[in-house]
C-alpha cells in the first residue's frame, strides 16, 4: 500500500487479527491478494462510507474486495470473528466470557435515495428509512445486530433480536437479565422474553418532570455503542440494497475490538 489511512490496521492488529483468517480452500486456486490489504479495504469503506468501486487504486481491486465481503458474510465468518474478539476483550478485562446481563434499544436511521426495499416510516422519530435494535454486554459490545424496515415496532423486532441472541447458545448460557426503556415495556413482551429465552426483563424509563440530559441506569451503554457506531459513515446513514448493514456493525466492533486487544 502507498499510504496508511487512519482505518488500516497496523501489522501488529493485522497479526493479532490473522489466526481468525481462514486458509485458501485445498486445491483451489493459489491466494495471490494479501489479505493485509484486502482487510485495510475493507474497513477503508467502512470508515469513509465510500462504494466499493470507488475504492483507492493502492488497494486491491474493489472485485476481488467485495468478494471476501460478501462469502465472509455469507459463510458467517465475519461473526465468528466477532464472537471471538468479543469474549477475548472481557476475559482481557478479567470478565466472564458470557455476560450475565444485555441491554436492548433501537436506532432508526434514514435510508438512501436509492434503497426502496425493507424499509418504512417510524412515526415517533418522523425517520423513513431502517431500524436497528441492538442489543450489547454491560461493556457496550455488541451480541447480535438486526435490521428492519423503521416502522417495525419495537417489541416485535425486540422479540426477534433476542431470538438470534438465544440462538449463539453457550455465548450467552449465563444471561439473565435484559435491561429496555419504556419502549419494550408491557406485559406481553416481557411474559414471551420468559416464557421463550427464560430472561427476566428490567424497565428503565426517564423520571417524570426533568428536563435535558439524564444518565439512566444501563441504557447509557447501548446509547455509548450508536456513539461508537456513528464514527463510521457508511453506517450513519443506511446505503445497503442488500442485507448488509448488520454485516458493517460487526465490522465496526470488530476495528475496535482487535484495536483494543492488539
Amino acid at each position: 500500500m502507498s499510504k496508511a489511512d487512519p482505518s488500516n490496521l497496523t501489522r501488529a492488529q493485522y497479526e493479532f487479527l490473522s489466526d481468525l483468517i481462514p486458509e485458501p480452500k485445498k486445491g483451489g486456486r493459489h491466494r495471490e491478494v494479501d489479505m493485509w490489504e484486502v482487510l485495510n479495504a475493507i474497513f477503508y469503506v467502512l470508515y469513509e462510507g465510500i462504494q466499493w468501486r470507488a475504492l483507492p487504486s493502492d488497494f486491491p481491486v474493489w472485485q476481488t474486495v467485495y468478494t471476501y465481503f460478501r462469502n465472509w458474510r455469507k459463510d458467517g465468518r465475519w461473526l465468528h470473528i466477532h464472537d471471538s474478539l468479543r469474549e477475548w476483550t472481557r476475559i482481557d478485562i478479567e470478565r466472564h466470557p458470557s455476560p450475565s446481563e444485555a441491554i436492548i434499544d433501537s436506532q432508526s436511521l434514514k435510508s438512501a435515495a436509492m434503497v426502496s426495499q425493507s424499509i418504512g416510516f417510524d412515526s415517533g422519530k418522523k425517520i423513513k428509512g431502517r431500524k436497528r435494535f441492538m442489543t450489547v454486554d454491560t461493556l457496550g459490545l455488541v451480541l447480535r445486530v438486526l435490521v428492519t424496515a423503521a416502522n417495525v415496532g419495537e417489541r416485535s423486532g425486540g422479540k426477534l433480536v433476542l431470538k438470534r441472541v438465544k440462538q449463539s447458545g453457550n455465548q450467552v448460557y449465563r444471561l439473565t437479565t435484559i435491561w429496555v426503556d419504556g419502549g419494550f415495556d408491557g406485559e406481553p413482551f416481557m411474559q414471551w422474553v420468559m416464557d421463550f429465552c427464560r430472561w427476566i426483563v428490567q424497565v428503565v424509563v426517564r423520571p417524570q418532570k426533568t428536563k435535558g440530559f439524564i444518565l439512566l441506569k444501563k441504557r447509557w451503554v447501548v446509547e455509548r455503542t450508536f456513539g461508537w457506531l456513528m464514527g463510521c459513515r457508511r453506517l450513519v446513514r443506511d446505503y445497503e440494497l442488500l442485507p448488509e448493514s448488520e454485516t458493517f456493525v460487526y465490522l465496526a466492533m470488530i476495528r475496535i475490538m482487535v484495536r483494543r486487544l492488539a
